[in-house]
């Protein structure tokens, strides 16, 4: 088992709402030397959506997946049902189990009013999820996994909100 001391106490903290300190490329970059080329390997996945569950060995990468196909399932059943088409055929059921709080989060995204309220409660949930697997882990890959995932989170909702600045400047100025 590796310890990344030194690496994790010198990582900025993260938050959903603010602008990530780097880019994930930077976060890469910066475990180069300090962190095993097959470790680097399973930080550059950690942002995987669809993955083989079976074949990942790291319990919290495994989590995080079973997280993201229970989440994915559930919404496929609520998308299909309002449709009035079998949900079958775009369902995962590679060993993923069924989740009453999973369901609950699915259906709460589904009722937000836009796109892109659904899409921020379902990320600011996979963030609760990855506060909740962080719990245990201090300096070992778990945990530069976790950090790896909220980056990337982080990053998507900075390009959202420079996007949405972008376009609301544009309407001002025309």
């Amino acid at each position: 088992m590796n310890y990344y001391i030194y690496l994790i106490s010198s990582l900025p903290s993260l938050s959903f709402d603010t602008k990530p300190p780097f880019s994930f490329d930077d976060f890469l970059s910066r475990c180069k030397g300090l962190v095993s080329d097959e470790d680097i390997d399973i930080i550059r996945n950690a942002g995987e959506t669809v993955s083989d569950h079976v074949r990942v060995k790291n319990m919290t990468f495994r989590k995080r997946l079973s997280f993201e196909m229970m989440l994915r399932n559930e919404l496929v059943k609520i998308r299909s049902s309002r449709k009035k088409v079998d949900p079958a055929k775009y369902l995962r059921e590679d060993g993923y189990p069924e989740s009453g709080y999973i369901s609950h989060i699915a259906i709460n995204a589904y009722r937000k009013p836009s796109i892109l309220e659904a899409e921020k409660a379902l990320d600011l949930e996979r963030w609760r999820y990855l506060e909740e697997l962080s719990m245990g882990h201090y300096f070992d890959i778990d945990i530069m996994i976790i950090y790896a995932c909220k980056l990337l989170l982080a990053e998507k909702w900075d390009k959202i909100r420079s996007a949405e600045t972008d376009r609301m400047l544009e309407e001002v100025l025309n």
